[in-house]
């Protein structure tokens, strides 16, 4: 497993030769800023990623990996950054179009797994409840 610039790239040598049944790979990346753009997220932090890729009887891969970290997103009140851990379990089958294709970049299917995994709105556990205002009172 190596990262190319913002990739995540697996060699399937091993696979299309048939010397391996599967790879499996743990890896860390970093985020660049731009990555962050239209979405909530402000950053990431202790990211990872492990898995395994195999090949199945009609040489389709198959990706079972598991993603965790931190995401940090801002209050839906205060505007103030959460953070949000979050960890998902990714079990994708690839159409193998290319059969000997010598790599494969997994980093779109793990971004499109985490963008998955924003929360529609967090709100800061030190935020105060407003439960009275001008005009309007909110009895429990």
């Amino acid at each position: 497993m190596k990262r190319s610039g913002d990739k995540m790239v697996i060699d399937l040598t091993g696979l299309n030769n048939g010397r391996k049944s599967s790879i499996e790979f743990e890896l860390e990346h970093v985020f660049n800023e731009s990555d962050f753009e239209s979405t909530d997220i402000t950053t990431i932090m202790d990211f990872s990623v492990t898995g395994v890729i195999r090949v199945n009887s009609i040489n389709n891969l198959l990706l079972d990996a598991y993603v965790s970290g931190t995401m940090i997103i801002p209050c839906a009140i205060t505007l103030k950054p959460v953070n949000h851990y979050f960890d998902v379990n990714i079990n994708e089958i690839l159409e193998n179009d290319n059969y000997y294709q010598n790599s494969i970049d997994i980093l779109p299917i793990i971004w499109e797994n985490i963008l998955l995994e924003i929360p529609m709105r967090v709100v800061s556990k030190e935020t105060e409840t407003v439960t009275s205002g001008e005009g309007w009172n909110f009895e429990a």
